[in-house]
């Protein structure tokens, strides 16, 4: 008999009871086809229960649970919570009722499996330690014994994911910034220009932008391989918004486009990782120019609330809530796909190695503000 109906915002939050997952359990673990096949393929495979509970779960599977999560124990329990999902534990009715889960692919599958369906999906998973996970997932439904289940298989396609962001990045990004270098050096092989100061200057900028796009991917590779070493030093909040809006201000992003420092922004003394703070500043500056349309503004800035430094960049562009509910995430982008890392590096750094928050507000009336809160003093 499941548990007493919770709130949800997204699937059913009833739980089955003990003695009756208990039950299920051995139902699969007498079974002898199950005990050698699920751990000869080289895919995660799990059976979960008409309440989305774990019944069996193979070696594959138990690869990706956190020694914390070994101890508490699989079996009853819902795949977002095994795996450390940022969102499962936000409801106490747990994995799956969240407004965040109504964009999970692996909760869709499932539900999709229990309508009678076969169906197949892709899953992005925020896990509590900073890492990201991503899955590609099939599900089956199956009854046995008079009782329905769902087969749950899952590929990790993380480095898949990663890779292909990698690839379409480079292609897209620096091969323009490449072709525009192309294009003046051939226009100085045709002749000296009249205005060779401007050239200079153009050629100069497309250098920076080239050495900007290759050390944001080196970041971002070493941020999530854990290699990433921090150099802490003095530094003013005001000289680094500076730098970031200057960076930008000549950058494609913006053309027809205003970016400008808030009159109000304070310089404010921190003692922090100049290249990771910076980074950070620049994806914060190019995803709100990004986010405008021709003729609208850029505003970036900086306070000290509670012995806190903020940074914070507004655009008038509104965030769709469905959107809202998934701009963290690795793989997803509203660019195209294999595009649009900046907030999900943007998270990743700040949260995990500039010890930070980040937040954003976003209202049709208002526009959209992001904001990051750091240390004012990081350790390395």
């Amino acid at each position: 008999m499941a548990t007493k109906k919770p709130s949800t915002k997204s699937a059913p939050g009833e739980r089955a009871g003990p003695q009756e997952t208990e039950h299920q359990v051995r139902l699969f673990a007498g079974m002898k086809l199950l005990g050698l096949l699920p751990d000869a393929v080289p895919c995660i495979l799990l059976v979960v229960n008409e309440h989305r509970q774990i019944v069996f779960a193979n070696e594959q599977f138990m690869t990706l649970v956190s020694p914390e999560q070994h101890k508490v124990g699989v079996l009853g329990r819902r795949p977002g919570e095994v795996l450390d999902c940022l969102h499962a534990f936000e409801n106490a009715a747990g994995c799956g009722t969240t407004e965040f889960c109504s964009t999970c692919g692996a909760i869709h599958a499932i539900l999709a499996s229990q309508r009678g369906n076969t169906e197949v999906g892709e899953c992005r998973i925020s896990r509590t330690n900073g890492e990201a996970l991503e899955l590609r997932v099939w599900t089956t439904p199956v009854t046995i014994e008079g009782e329905r289940f769902s087969i749950f298989a899952a590929l990790d396609i993380s480095h898949e994911k990663r890779r292909q962001a990698l690839e379409r990045i480079f292609l897209h990004d620096i091969s323009n910034v490449a072709y525009g270098l192309k294009w003046y050096v051939d226009f100085f092989q045709k002749g000296n220009p009249d205005n060779i100061e401007e050239f200079y200057d153009s050629i100069h900028r497309l250098c920076r932008e080239l050495i900007d796009e290759i050390e944001g991917q080196r970041i971002l590779v070493k941020a999530e391989s854990g290699e990433l070493v921090l150099k802490s030093e003095r530094l003013g909040s005001l000289q680094l918004l500076r730098d970031a809006v200057e960076l930008y201000s000549r950058h494609p992003v913006s053309q027809d486009r205003r970016l400008h420092i808030d009159e109000q922004a304070e310089d404010v003394a921190v003692v922090s990782d100049r290249t990771l703070l910076s980074r950070v500043l620049c994806n914060m500056i190019k995803n709100a120019l990004e986010a405008c349309r021709s003729g609208q503004t850029v505003t970036a800035g900086c306070t000290a609330p509670d012995g806190r430094i903020e940074f914070w960049v507004h655009n008038p562009g509104f965030i769709p809530r469905e959107v809202q509910l998934q701009i963290f995430q690795r793989s997803f982008s509203t660019k195209g796909v294999g595009r649009g890392l900046g907030t999900y590096s943007i998270k990743l750094l700040t949260e995990r190695y500039l010890k930070g928050n980040v937040s954003f507000t976003s209202s049709p009336e208002h526009g959209t503000t992001f904001h990051i809160r750091c240390p004012r003093a990081l350790e390395a």
